[in-house]
């Protein structure tokens, strides 16, 4: 038997009808929030993600799905979207369009990681980029939208956490005071992060093996090394946040796992993921599009929710349930079937039709789909113009006319 690949899963109803509501939800809050969907190629040049994800970062360097295309180019299944999104501005020269470019996405993404709760090889996210300003004020904005499509979905019990990791004149200066203060103690840290202080100190803040936290807790803050732009705007924008009455943490260890992200950083994390307990993340940018090779500036700051643990975190009541399971008695019941079926559907009910099944057999059917109603459509029902409707969740039954029947429906046909 062929099974699905180690890392990746098929989605099967009545699952799918959970994530179909997630995504509605975050496609009605992106609309009031003016962002507009794109959509970019699942397969891009392994350059993009080098140069705009960062060489040493563990994407690039462990868990890329990099292989030779036939022309000899160098391509990559995406780890992440927003080097895509960028890459797409530049391509597309949206900065020639007034106002902030407000762009959205829901897709799969890919990376090589060791498969655990709520974490895949193929795996989904939602998420978004707003380009062309600086301003907190933005920052402020995306990070209230992330929490709307996290409250509408039904999750709880979220904390938000925010960081500022400077930008290109105090995070290098902030960099080099932390690998001098990690240097004498690097011996005693995990392999990885033993690596990373010379290539990449910032993430050593990130670690998440248990026996470093008390050597690591003991290191600079980024927060008392901001320059006095960053200062400022960090500040901003929590005043921002408290205007809104969004509750957050400041998170100085929060420095995200991609070497584009300067100044505002964030993420939501929910206790229900276990120890990788995060649901999201994202932000600010300034300089991706520039290091991309774009000579116009396109600061902007955007997040990608991870949408399968998002799926596992929020109520799994499906709104797409079955309405009216018919049971047609004969075939002329049948052919009358299917036109009801028909204009019931076109009036957004949800309707599956018995074709050649005994009643019985149409009832059990009718329960095991948990349709909300079971309609009973026979010779005698036809002549009289009415039908037998059967709630299933109460088990009464009676007769209905057909403009009974659609009002029933939520509809006045």
């Amino acid at each position: 038997m062929i099974r699905a690949i180690k890392g990746t899963r098929d989605l099967l109803p009545p699952d799918t009808a959970v994530w179909n509501r997630v995504e509605r939800i975050a496609h009605d809050v992106f609309q009031a929030y003016n962002f507009h969907e794109i959509r970019t190629p699942i397969l891009e040049e392994t350059q993009l993600f080098a140069r705009g994800v960062g060489q040493e970062t563990d994407i690039v360097s462990k868990e890329m799905y990099t292989f030779e295309d036939r022309d000899g180019t160098s391509v990559t299944l995406r780890p992440e979207n927003t080097a895509s999104v960028m890459r797409a501005y530049i391509e597309h020269r949206l900065d020639q369009k007034p106002g902030l470019q407000k762009l959205y996405y829901i897709g799969p993404m890919f990376r090589r990681e060791r498969p655990q709760k709520g974490r895949y090889r193929q795996f989904f996210q939602i998420g978004a980029e707003a380009i062309g300003s600086e301003s907190p004020f933005i920052d402020a904005e995306v990070i209230e939208l992330v929490v709307e499509i996290l409250s509408r979905a039904g999750l709880s019990g979220f904390t938000l956490l925010i960081n500022s990791v400077g930008d290109s004149k105090c995070r290098p200066v902030f960099i080099e005071k932390l690998r001098e203060a990690l240097r004498p103690v690097a011996s005693q840290l995990c392999g990885d992060c033993q690596r990373r202080v010379e290539t990449n100190p910032l993430r050593v803040l990130d670690c998440k093996v248990p026996e470093d936290q008390a050597i690591i807790d003991k290191l600079p803050s980024i927060l008392d090394n901001l320059c006095d732009v960053c200062g400022p705007h960090f500040a901003a924008v929590q005043t921002y946040l408290q205007d809104r009455g969004l509750a957050y943490e400041v998170k100085p260890r929060l420095v995200r796992g991609l070497d584009y992200y300067m100044r505002t950083t964030f993420e939501v994390v929910h206790g229900n993921l276990g120890s990788q307990n995060s649901v999201l993340g994202g932000g600010r940018y300034d300089g991706l599009a520039e290091s991309l090779g774009s000579s116009v500036p396109a600061p902007g700051i955007g997040f990608s929710i991870g949408e399968d643990r998002l799926v596992m975190t929020v109520d799994q009541a499906s709104e797409d349930a079955l309405a009216v399971f018919v049971a047609p008695l004969g075939d002329a019941a049948l052919r009358h079937a299917g036109v009801l079926a028909r204009d019931l559907r076109r009036c957004g009910a949800s309707v599956e039709v018995a074709a050649n099944v005994k009643l019985k057999r149409a009832m059990e059917l009718a329960n095991k789909s948990g349709a909300r109603y079971a309609l009973i459509l026979g010779d005698d029902e036809i002549a009289a113009g009415e039908y037998s409707l059967k709630d299933m969740h109460s088990g009464d039954q009676r007769r209905v006319t057909r403009q009974e029947l659609f009002q029933k429906m939520g509809n006045k046909n």
